[in-house]
């Protein structure tokens, strides 16, 4: 039944792709041509999640919507899918063949989500159109991100890209540590003496962990161990957990955290909300998270510990130089134009994405109106920051309508909140020495889909049976000692069949992605 309906898909959308070569009607080019009259065009975008656009009964009538329009000359026919039906709702636009002039995906060019709809036609390679129209664009976009949203060495996609990938950080209670009287910490051994601090003067989780180690992968990226990654290794690529020895020394720091009680006993159930309460109640000592979340942060654990000060400092340093956390893909999400656009549509559509990058524009998506959500004198911005829930939901929207940007994180609205300065100065500089790299394939391995336990269900988690075994050796139920028979483990229930495709794919430059380590 599966192969049937990926025929009939692929069957539709090569249709689509084939129809669309003539390029656009008469009328259509005509009108984009006469720049003094709204770009009129339709495109299907996410929600995001958003509770203001999820809760819209119609979007293109929303005030903001209708001030971009004004701003931007233009007449769009937005159609927002809701984050938690993305990949179903596309796959039934692909299928319908009822494609809008441009499509924004999550991810990249050839990810799932696309149907294998840059292979068949259905969108224009713009490489023509960025080179003469988007000089703003070509400027900024990082080429890890180009590498993403092309497809045979052709640019198919307009990125709304992660200019920092090294986006997680190691958070840390700094009025502990100054009770401890130890320097801030550097190496593994130095953090653990600083846990081991922590836990003499009471707090009840040193190290914050969490359930499959997402967001308290700490000790692996100092030995270059993270079991979701791929590396290259005698002639062959192969997930990092093969280097027996580097994880062999991560599981090592892992099973003395729990002996030692750094970090709670039933760290490998604790799921996202208990990790949550647990920092904010004041209750963890050191731990990990995106860096744009400092300030809440500081101000939910004060909340609690009134004299708390939070801080974000540098990773473990390993015994190789590395440290830091996985870094994260270069595309957030990325704009397709339909290959049934006329030319000088086409040509409308990237100078608006490239408008997207102006002062001009900037100001309005991070700020809004001047004189309603701001006002401007001599240069400085006074903002009103939201208050409440909706009001944040609404200008998350707002931020939303920017299809083409940086998505590391609003430095305009951040550099105005008291603490900004500091979370700019994580991403700036304490971020931009670390981030731990390595070999990734867009679209996925299908080897992957033929041993769901040996594939990543997350881009930042190890397979189910490599998360298995390190939890069983952490506790004490498996020696540290076995990982070769783990890896040994690995390679008969499929994991060959993963090596040989990941081998194949990286010598033929086929959807490889690989990024080099931030601090090498």
């Amino acid at each position: 039944m599966k192969k049937w309906i990926s025929l009939i898909l692929t069957s539709t959308l090569l249709t689509a792709g084939l129809a669309g070569c003539g390029g656009g009607s008469e009328k259509e080019a005509a009108d984009a041509s006469d720049e003094s009259k709204p770009l009129k065009f339709s495109i299907s975008s996410t929600t995001s999640g958003n509770a203001y656009a999820e809760s819209s009964k119609d979007v293109n009538n929303d005030k903001w919507v209708k001030e971009f329009e004004k701003r931007a000359n233009v007449d769009v026919d937005l159609r927002m899918i809701p984050l938690k039906d993305f990949d179903s709702k596309m796959a039934v636009m692909y299928a319908g063949g009822d494609i809008p002039d441009v499509v924004q995906n999550v991810g990249g060019a050839t990810d799932k989500s696309m149907s294998g709809s840059i292979e068949a036609g259905v969108f224009m390679p713009l490489d023509d159109l960025l080179n003469e129209y988007a000089p703003n664009i070509m400027k900024a976009v990082p080429k890890e991100a180009w590498a993403e949203v092309s497809y045979k060495g052709k640019i198919y996609g307009v990125p709304t890209w992660i200019s920092n990938p090294s986006r997680r950080a190691t958070y840390i209670r700094t009025d502990l540590l100054e009770k401890t009287g130890l320097p801030v910490p550097k190496t593994m051994d130095d953090y653990l003496n600083v846990m081991r601090a922590f836990k003499k003067l009471g707090v009840p989780a040193p190290y914050q962990a969490r359930e499959n180690f997402k967001y308290a992968d700490i000790g692996f990226g100092a030995y270059d161990a993270l079991g979701y990654q791929f590396t290259e290794k005698d002639g062959e690529v192969v997930p990092k957990f093969y280097n027996a020895e580097n994880m062999e020394k991560a599981l090592t720091v892992y099973k003395t955290m729990y002996d030692e009680g750094l970090i709670q006993k039933d760290f490998a159930t604790i799921q996202a909300p208990q990790y949550s309460e647990n920092i904010e109640a004041g209750n963890a000592g050191i731990w990990t998270a995106n860096a744009a979340s400092l300030l809440d942060f500081r101000t939910k654990v004060q909340a609690s510990v009134p004299d708390a000060k939070v801080d974000i400092i540098s990773s473990p340093e390993g015994e190789n130089g590395l440290k830091g956390y996985g870094l994260y893909s270069s595309v957030n999400t990325s704009l397709y134009i339909n290959s049934k656009v006329s030319k000088e549509k086409a040509i409308r559509i990237i100078k608006l994405f490239d408008w997207m990058q102006t002062p001009e524009a900037t100001k309005f998506f991070s700020f809004g109106i001047e004189g309603e959500n701001y006002t401007e004198k001599d240069g400085k911005i006074d903002y009103k920051f939201p208050t409440d829930k909706a009001g944040n939901d609404e200008q998350g929207f707002r931020s939303l309508l920017r299809w083409v940007g940086d998505a590391t994180i609003n430095r305009e609205r951040t550099e105005l909140l008291p603490g900004g300065q500091d979370v700019l100065k994580a991403l700036d500089e304490t971020l931009a020495d670390e981030g731990i790299g390595g070999i990734g394939f867009v679209p996925e391995l299908e080897s992957f889909s033929k041993n769901p336990d040996l594939a990543s269900k997350r881009p930042d988690q190890a397979p189910k049976l490599i998360i298995d075994h390190m939890v069983k050796m952490i506790y004490g139920k498996e020696p540290i000692t076995d990982w070769p028979k783990v890896i040994e483990e690995y390679k008969q229930k499929g994991g060959n069949d993963i090596v040989k495709e990941a081998t194949e794919r990286f010598k033929n430059k086929d959807g490889v992605l690989n990024q080099s380590s931030r601090n090498k």
